[in-house]
């Protein structure tokens, strides 16, 4: 009879690192730690528990026992074209709160607390309150002006030609490198935020800005520290003109994650983006069953199980 292990209680995301990338190689649980074992056999070790997001990268295999432990400690698996280009599919990393996933489902439905939520990212994303008696459609178009000129203003300082942020997801050699170190660095971005966004119980597929895709929150969320973070990350890479622009911007980016200690910011800022909607979280109606077993007292994020 195998020992009982004691239950494994997630780190919350502040205190983790950003992501690390997995490429050619088996995602296992062997001797009760996190490997990645390449074709020659040999081991590396991943400190799992305090990462917040896996990237995996085409040549990868997970194992049952690695996505089960990972659930368990709250790391999320994203499954990602190579070097990033796209985004497949995401393992949660808990279990979201239904508290926390009808309050944000409430705030979208109502145009009202909708209009003050995308009001509220616009102002923490530009420093400044947008114009007043404008719709979400009417500042999405200005937002979407001054991100060109901010775009345009990056590259100039960074001395990169400079076209237009457009790319073709089937063809990723054929785009330039700007596009391509930016479109590297806000998959990085974007792993983070979606980790951060389930582990506080939220849904990474309601947003308020963005809407119809499966990370619709994800970009609400990433938008408001793409400029500050990510994008000069980008832009200063591909000025350099690297053999390899996808490798140097993850790295860049991790140490911009860092530096800016972006993990202890992100569900703060959720929080309080949220609050703007001006509603209070929505109490169980009177006729409903409570738990017949109390959940166990954790020491991560709302959103994570254990």
């Amino acid at each position: 009879m195998q020992p009982q292990l004691p239950p494994l209680k997630p780190i919350p995301i502040k205190d983790r690192i950003s992501v690390l990338y997995v490429e050619k190689g088996n995602l296992d649980v062997l001797d009760g730690a996190f490997v990645v074992v390449d074709k020659t056999g040999v081991r590396t070790h991943l400190p799992v528990g305090g990462v917040a997001c896996l990237m995996l990268e085409p040549g990868t295999r997970v194992s049952h026992a690695a996505v089960t432990l990972a659930s368990r400690i709250g790391c999320l698996l994203v499954w990602i074209g190579e070097a990033g280009v796209r985004l497949y599919a995401s393992g949660q990393p808990g279990g979201a709160r239904a508290d926390r996933l009808l309050y944000q489902a409430k705030l979208a439905l109502d145009d009202s607390a909708r209009l003050k939520v995308v009001r509220k990212m616009y102002a923490l994303r530009f420093r400044e309150e947008p114009p007043e008696r404008r719709s979400v459609e009417q500042l999405r178009g200005i937002e979407g002006v001054r991100v060109r000129k901010m775009y345009e203003l990056l590259a100039r300082q960074h001395g990169v030609a400079w076209k237009a942020r457009n790319y073709d997801h089937t063809q990723w050699e054929s785009g330039d490198v700007p596009n391509r170190c930016l479109s590297s660095a806000t998959a990085c971005l974007y792993g983070i935020c979606e980790a951060a966004i389930l582990a506080a119980g939220y849904a990474p597929a309601v947003g308020f800005i963005h809407t119809g895709k499966p990370q619709s929150f994800v970009y609400d969320i990433a938008d408001i520290f793409k400029f500050e973070t990510v994008v000069p990350v980008a832009f200063r890479i591909a000025a350099k003109k690297p053999r390899n622009p996808e490798r140097e911007v993850r790295l860049a980016c991790r140490d911009a994650f860092r530096q800016s200690k972006i993990l202890h910011r992100i569900i703060p800022t959720i929080e309080q983006v949220l609050a703007a909607g001006g509603m209070a979280v929505p109490t169980p109606p009177p006729e409903s069953v409570e738990a017949a077993i109390p959940n166990k007292e954790g020491i991560g994020d709302a959103g994570h199980r254990g």
